[in-house]
């Protein structure tokens, strides 16, 4: 975590924060987040991350803000983890599977030898699911709606893709790409290799160019930031909370959530229950 603290900045004259976004917020949701906690007038933030992604989110303000297009061009590293044999819409948990195919057979040298392709210079399709914009509209928008649009390939270098661990049906990796590069994407191709289809389960970005989520503050970090209220200074609106996955249109990802809290629900309440008592016969 950064040593810096709100003393050290001059956020009018304007400063790089970075900030580990949690999961499930939009990088619109920790922009307004920060501005209203720090009071900040002119701020925005260095590339998006998606709603299911954490990691660095770099936010720039004042006159930094020139920056911005600057640092989203440096180079981005990822770590994140695909499941083979079931595929979603949005190459992702924000949307359900919507295909299941075998994947047991497949040996961790075929595995890693269909990530090789996907090194270097190479063409990509972002997803429907993003904020690539089709006609003046954001591509998501016409998804959640039931739209279909074609997107068209874009050039991309994926400079390293290395697999951190295999145990199906899911792999581990790391990846060091270009500005503009679609994990999501990634886990769709390779699993189309691979024949049996893949998606993405996690994903954290680590580091955008020299700077590093290491380095960065959590958002009750920043909270713990917030200066005092001035006398008779009305309160700023109620934020966001910090899970609200339906208003970032994750109705899968929230129902997988509910399911597995159920089940730990049920499991501790199974643990709890007294042992039936001995069975005894009459006298």
């Amino acid at each position: 975590m950064s040593e810096k603290t709100l003393a050290d900045y001059d956020f009018e004259a304007g400063e790089v924060l970075l900030l580990d976004k949690p999961l499930t917020w939009t990088s619109f949701d920790v922009v307004r987040k920060v501005k209203n906690a720090l009071r900040i007038k002119k701020i925005g933030h260095a590339g998006t991350l998606d709603p299911l992604a954490t990691g660095l989110l770099i936010l720039c303000t004042g006159k930094k803000t020139k920056e911005i297009d600057l640092i989203q061009a440096q180079e981005k590293e990822y770590t994140g983890t695909f499941r083979l044999g079931e595929t979603t819409p949005s190459f992702d948990l924000e949307t359900a599977v919507d295909m299941a195919r075998p994947y047991a057979h497949l040996t961790n040298d075929e595995i890693l030898a269909a990530t090789l392709p996907f090194v270097g210079v190479i063409q990509q399709t972002p997803p429907l699911f993003s904020a690539v914009k089709i006609d003046g509209k954001r591509a998501y928008e016409l998804a959640r709606t039931g739209q279909e649009a074609e997107i068209k390939a874009k050039t991309v270098e994926i400079k390293t893709f290395e697999l951190t661990r295999i145990a199906l049906p899911e792999i581990d990796f790391r990846v060091v790409c270009s500005k503009g590069t679609y994990i999501r994407s990634l886990a769709r191709d390779l699993g189309l290799a691979l024949g049996c289809g893949a998606h993405l389960t996690r994903l954290v970005r680590t580091r955008i160019g020299a700077y590093r989520v290491e380095d960065a503050f959590s958002l009750e970090a920043i909270e713990a930031m917030r200066p005092p209220r001035a006398e008779g200074e009305a309160r700023s609106r109620i934020e966001r909370p910090r899970t609200a996955p339906n208003r970032a249109g994750l109705q899968y990802y929230a129902a997988l959530q509910a399911d597995a809290l159920a089940a730990q629900h049920n499991q501790e309440a199974n643990a709890g229950e007294a042992p039936a008592p001995p069975a005894t016969s009459p006298d």
